[in-house]
């Protein structure tokens, strides 16, 4: 059956905008070292060029879905890209650390719109049957943006100055504003509904203070330190109360955690979780390894991760072709088993290990990301009505992130008091629980209306704020 017209228009629009903002989570951290020479400024005071990124992120993912129902899909959208836009912009004028560091907040903010809408969008675009081959397109920002970001980070350092690392979005943007603007249907927004502004003062200081406190462990004294345990105890206080106000409000809440009463999507959920920590974390040693063991400077690093985003970009057709024919469950065991069989190498490495041996890890490594990636984000909308699409987007999404932040945390942490090979086999071990967890995914996927096509896409419903 040949995929619905508008439902394609859809996702070429949100690929070609969206994948702006996930290279653009990791192409800035190979150019630490760089901006805080050009800008005079310490290691300590840089570092917030990628933190307060990460936390506007997190500031603003909460609300996407009451915003969806204010604006309407494709405004929110626009809006979204407009801002990151101008983010990008204002950072290459950056004349200093600070201002560096305010205009990223500003990218970031946009940033946090897009990230949970890009996949709810064409979620509620498409039909059940095309759910996955969209996905796959969908997916690809998620699969290889990380992988590819320090690449193309490093590629572009290497020919030029800093300030084209956020120059190089301009034209992506714009290009993602025309498709946008073109492409994705025009809609209303849904009825007027109260923000929950109470919900909103738990969540997101709540998302921010964790994730602050899990930036803050690399420095020396790892967890122990007070600038660590004051904000995620914090946080995590603010995230209990949300959750226990959020149960004894369904339908009312910021965000609807009803969504996990579905076993497909609080599994999915873990394991987004999971992955996050084993992508990103990985994301931490892999070019640390290659720096401080082979000798390699920041972008030779950079292109010997190549054969993982090979491997990502591989495995996303052949993730399709798999979910046709066997079930969620074994493709996302499939995809972790590889991950963390092909992260073993690492675990051994030496100075000496043969490069091609690491090569092809990487690229196993690749293959097995990019087929875990497409199950999760399509099994975590299964059984769900249309409505609570944006709610189930928003909730995967904050756990990827917490993921990442807290596996880069972990692993940092173990790094500085051990070594590389006990880092990777740390990695290897959260593979190994994301594994056993898969085995609570559907055997067989079940018919759902989440996608139920309309003409006129639906923001999130009167009673879903």
């Amino acid at each position: 059956m040949p995929l619905e017209r508008s439902a394609v228009r859809t996702s070429i629009a949100v690929l070609v905008g969206g994948i702006t903002v996930v290279l653009d989570s990791t192409i800035v951290s190979v150019a630490l070292h760089e901006l805080a020479g050009d800008l005079h400024a310490g290691v300590a005071t840089i570092q917030w060029v990628s933190t307060a990124y990460l936390l506007a992120l997190g500031v603003v993912i909460p609300v996407v879905g009451w915003l969806q129902s204010r604006l309407g899909t494709k405004r929110l959208w626009l809006v979204a890209l407009t801002v990151f836009l101008m983010g990008s912009v204002l950072c290459a004028l950056a004349w200093n650390a600070s201002s560096l560091i305010a205009f990223r907040v500003v990218q970031g903010a946009g940033g946090g719109l897009m990230m949970p809408l890009m996949t709810t969008m064409v979620m509620q675009a498409a039909r059940p049957a095309d759910r996955v081959r969209l996905m796959s397109v969908v997916a690809l920002p998620a699969a290889v943006g990380p992988i590819l970001g320090p690449v193309i980070g490093g590629l572009i350092l290497g020919a030029g100055d800093w300030r084209w690392l956020f120059l190089v979005n301009v034209p992506l943007c714009l290009t993602g504003l025309l498709l946008a603007w073109r492409l994705i249907p025009a809609d209303e927004p849904g009825r007027r509904i109260r923000l929950d502004a109470v919900g909103l003062a738990l969540l997101s200081p709540a998302l921010v203070a964790l994730l602050w406190g899990l930036s803050n462990v690399s420095g020396g004294g790892g967890f122990a330190r007070a600038d660590v345990l004051v904000p995620m105890i914090g946080g995590a206080l603010l995230l209990l109360v949300f959750v226990l106000r959020a149960l004894r409000r369904p339908g009312e809440a910021l965000v609807d955690l009803d969504v996990l009463r579905s076993r497909p999507t609080w599994a999915a959920t873990a394991l987004m979780f999971l992955s996050g920590a084993s992508l990103y974390g990985a994301m931490l040693l892999l070019p640390l390894y290659w720096q401080e063991v082979r000798g390699t400077d920041a972008l030779g690093a950079g292109l010997l991760l190549i054969p993982q985003g090979v491997g990502s970009l591989l495995s996303r057709s052949v993730a399709a072709r798999l979910l046709d024919r066997i079930s969620v469950r074994r493709v996302s065991i499939l995809g972790f088993v590889l991950v963390g069989a092909a992260t073993v190498p690492f675990a051994f490495a030496g100075p000496g290990t043969a490069l091609w041996t690491l090569m092809v890890a990487l690229f196993v490594r690749g293959l097995g990301l990019g087929l875990v990636m497409i199950p999760l984000m399509t099994v975590a909308f299964q059984g769900l009505e249309r409505e609570q699409v944006p709610h189930a987007s928003i909730v995967t999404r904050i756990a990827q992130q917490i993921g990442g932040s807290a596996g880069v945390a972990l692993l940092a942490v173990i790094l500085a008091t051990t070594s590389f090979g006990t880092a990777f086999w740390w990695t290897v071990g959260f593979t190994a629980v994301a594994v056993l967890l898969s085995f609570v995914l559907p055997g067989r996927e079940q018919p759902s209306p989440v996608v139920a096509p309309e003409a006129t896409p639906v923001a999130v419903g009167p009673s879903h704020p």
